[in-house]
């Protein structure tokens, strides 16, 4: 089946109604019933809490939800006595995406250490899931088929602002615990600049789990890990562009066993994102090789969502990534050289046309008026 074909609209309904039902049974099964959701002010904007009896006696445990302004978690508070898990219908509407749709699933180990680090909250504290696994989310969040050759990989890779694993005030359980649900071989991988943190986690058969962070720093701090409240005792190694990529996360589900509600990029970010890594990877095999796939990943995406009529989507994140300065824009330029006459050409026409809809001008941002 060629990439970028469109989704059968009943596939796209069953996806729709995947993620919703996703993240109602996340909420149910994350909330006792003998707790309550508490609206609390922190710097003029409300967040959502979550209060349980303490059985030892002494104060409430209270938990982060999210914010009140978010719609989805907000009405899922409001309907909380009324939601109830539906497993077995998810499964069958997972394997009728993936058998019948053919939408990709994750290798087994990375649908599990996802679907861990889901119960244990990282999504709730918005954190967002990145890199290859993410990719496999947007034939559904597209409703279109993307380059299967761009799928495979043996590794999970999570990002979360510092400034959010600072403010959120709660923390996900101790990330081995979490990794040894999956695996008990799962070990930290001392950080070579701070043996006393670890960003990474690997199990015996290789399979790596990395935390990352934006680094907004000055380049000192480059290489250094960052300390993570939130994240159950693990650091996370700090990424330049990295801020670009997880600012307003979107919804999706990955088709693993029930599905996994997860938080991705969004589509447009992602494929600018990877124009940008694509280019600066250093000149080795392995990182040639991956660079690679960085180009074809963000090619499938932009060529399916020039096809969606998202033009002007795409190009408001292409014009902010531009818009940051020369290192960007060098980065941007050094990725386009490589893809073919006709994809460059379809990407001025169309991504001109977006550029002139949100207001600026094709030639300001590298294409041909």
């Amino acid at each position: 089946m060629a990439a970028s074909a469109a989704l059968d609209i009943s596939y796209q309904t069953l996806y729709s109604e995947l993620v919703q039902r996703c993240l109602d049974a996340s909420f149910t099964s994350e909330f006792a019933a003998d707790g309550r959701f508490v609206a609390v002010e922190v710097k003029k904007r409300k967040y959502w809490y979550f209060d349980t009896p303490n059985p030892e006696g002494g104060a409430q445990k209270r938990r982060y939800v999210g914010p009140v302004d978010d719609p989805d978690i907000t009405r899922r508070v409001e309907a909380f006595k009324d939601l109830k898990a539906d497993l077995k219908g998810r499964r069958r509407l997972v394997a009728t995406l993936t058998r019948e749709a053919y939408l990709p699933r994750p290798l087994m180990m990375s649908g599990q250490v996802v679907e861990e680090l889901a119960k244990a909250g990282f999504f709730r504290l918005r954190g967002v899931l990145i890199g290859t696994v993410a990719y496999q989310c947007y034939p559904g969040v597209l409703g279109r088929r993307l380059d299967a050759t761009a799928m495979q990989t043996g590794d999970d890779d999570f990002a979360q602002f510092h400034e959010i694993s600072v403010a959120v005030g709660d923390s996900l359980p101790p990330i081995l615990e979490v990794l040894h649900r999956v695996d008990e071989t799962f070990r930290e991988i001392p950080s070579q600049t701070d043996a006393r943190v670890s960003t990474q986690f690997v199990s015996r058969n290789n399979f790596k789990v990395e935390f990352l962070t934006p680094n907004r720093g000055p380049d000192d701090i480059a290489g250094k890990p960052v300390q993570m409240p939130a994240l159950g005792g693990a650091a996370a190694f700090p990424l330049r562009f990295l801020d670009f990529l997880i600012r307003h996360p979107v919804r999706a589900v990955l088709l693993h066993r029930a599905g996994v509600p997860v938080l991705v990029p969004s589509p447009e970010r992602y494929a600018v994102h990877k124009l940008i890594v694509g280019s600066r990877r250093r000149e080795d095999r392995d990182n040639a090789s991956k660079a690679a796939k960085d180009r074809l990943q963000a090619k499938s995406i932009m060529e399916a969502m020039i096809a969606n009529r998202q033009q002007d989507d795409l190009a408001a994140a292409y014009m902010e990534a531009w818009d940051r300065g020369d290192h960007w824009v060098a980065a941007i330029r050094t990725s386009l050289t490589t893809y073919d006459d006709q994809f460059r050409s379809l990407l001025g026409a169309e991504i001109g046309k977006g550029i002139k809809n949100n207001g600026g001008e094709p030639g300001g941002y590298g294409f041909d008026d």
